[in-house]
Parts: C-alpha cells; sequence; structure tokens
C-alpha cells in the first residue's frame, strides 16, 4: 500500500469550525484536497473558514447549529445526510466551557457541556459512523483535551465530558476497528483560543502553565494541523483507539 497524506475526493464534516482549533483542522484538511462540511452554532455565510477553504481551492459547505439542542442536532443530521450521503471524514471538534467552582457549579452549566461535549458527538458518531460502517471504511476523529486525563480547576463539567470523550474514543475503536473505520482522538495542551483566554489573562495562572510545558509556549491551533491530517490519512489505518497529545510536552513532564 502507499502511503499518503493526500485527501483528494474525500469529504470531512468539522465540528465547531467557526474558529480557533475547529478553522485550523478544516484548512489543514482542505489543504490535504479534501472539500470541508463546517458546522458551529452562529456559523454565517462568507465566513473567515469559508473564505480561507475556498481560497485553497477546496469546496465549503456551512450549517448552523445548536449541538445543545438534540431537536436541533437531529435536524441537521437528516439535512446533512440529504445534501452529503457519503461523509468520509469526521471531526469533532465542537465544544463549551463552563467555569465555576464546583461547588457552586450550576445545573444549568454542567447540563450545558454534557450536551454539546458528551452527547452531541457520541449522537453525530453513531450516526455518520453507521453509514461509514456499511461502506467499509472512515476515519472519526475527536477533539479530546489534558483534562481527558486529569481534573482540571473550576470545570468540573469539562473535566467530565473529555474524559468521557477519551473512553468514547476507544469503546468505538473496538467496535468499529474491525469494520474498516478508525477512531482516534487528538488531545490539545494549552492552546492560544477562547477557551484559555481567561487563562492566559490570569498572569499568575499562565506562568505556572508555561513553566511546565517543556516546549516553553502556549500552542497555536495551527499546531493541530499535521496531526488531524494524519489521523484522516492512510497513514493512520493501523492506529484504533489512540489520543494523540499534542501539548508541547506536558504529559511527559
Amino acid at each position: 500500500m502507499s502511503i499518503t497524506l493526500d485527501l483528494s475526493g474525500k469529504t470531512a464534516l468539522v465540528t465547531g469550525c467557526k474558529r480557533g482549533i475547529g478553522k485550523a483542522m478544516a484548512e489543514a484538511l482542505a489543504e490535504a484536497g479534501a472539500d470541508i462540511l463546517g458546522v458551529s452554532a452562529s456559523l454565517g455565510k462568507n465566513s473567515e473558514v469559508e473564505k480561507a477553504v475556498k481560497t485553497i481551492g477546496r469546496k465549503f459547505y456551512g450549517y448552523q447549529c445548536d449541538f445543545g439542542n438534540r431537536e436541533a442536532l437531529y435536524s441537521f443530521i437528516e439535512k446533512l445526510k440529504t445534501d452529503h450521503p457519503i461523509i468520509d471524514i469526521l471531526v469533532n471538534n465542537a465544544g463549551t466551557i463552563k467555569r465555576n467552582p464546583a461547588a457552586v457549579h450550576s445545573d444549568a452549566y454542567w447540563d450545558e457541556v454534557i450536551a454539546v461535549n458528551q452527547t452531541a458527538p457520541f449522537i453525530l458518531t453513531r450516526e455518520i459512523g453507521k453509514e461509514m460502517i456499511k461502506r467499509g471504511n472512515g476515519k472519526i476523529i475527536f477533539t479530546a483535551s489534558l483534562l481527558s486525563f486529569q481534573g482540571g480547576i473550576n470545570v468540573p463539567g469539562y473535566a467530565a465530558s473529555k474524559a468521557a470523550i477519551a473512553s468514547l474514543v476507544k469503546a468505538f475503536a473496538n467496535e468499529w476497528a474491525s469494520k474498516g473505520v478508525n477512531v482516534n482522538g487528538i488531545a490539545p495542551g494549552y492552546i492560544e483560543t477562547d477557551n484559555t483566554e481567561a487563562l492566559r489573562a490570569d498572569e499568575q495562572r499562565s506562568k505556572s502553565i508555561l513553566e511546565r510545558i517543556p516546549a516553553g509556549r502556549w500552542g497555536t491551533p495551527d499546531d493541530m494541523k499535521g496531526p488531524i491530517v494524519f489521523l484522516s490519512s492512510n497513514a493512520s489505518d493501523y492506529i484504533h483507539g489512540t489520543i494523540i497529545t499534542v501539548d508541547g510536552g506536558w504529559m511527559g513532564r
């Protein structure tokens, strides 16, 4: 078999694609040759990610969906199946975070985070994955987190959801590896995105975080480009149930 990172002729669905890590992943997959189906809660026409993908020379189809609303999620899935019956690559990147100490972390915060970060990607994977199984091939990549392995501070709902994602990666892979579908994950470290703005603004927390990163810097969304293309390509055909940490060496420390 010839090993290639070329994704020409493939169609990739990237959730949470409007900015940050999701936008970088969509761009990377387009650079590798894939057409992009992008979805975010507030994705409008002529978005920055759409412009970037089209500038690369690939097709972009944009959708809006509130993943915290299950009815909206199922409506989105039905429309997606009608518009694009074949999805070769699914990137479960959409997520949210709510910060509050555990003692005052409200039910509303918990429910929203679990719905968006855990329930929605499970449903998407099940519904799109069953079509991949019928065809005998497909690539599914979840965005996990360092908090898939650690507890974090003041983000109990987020930590719980990302720990669940790590287990879902393994659970799906155990069932689908023999059916030609690869399910893996990427765990970003501390990356310069909206989700980490509060941490980076806290001088003391930011300093303590940087001191623990062997690479000596915060990551950027572009650091996810190589791993997402690799896990979407045939170069990763024998990789199942694995989470790649892209963290500047944090977990090694």
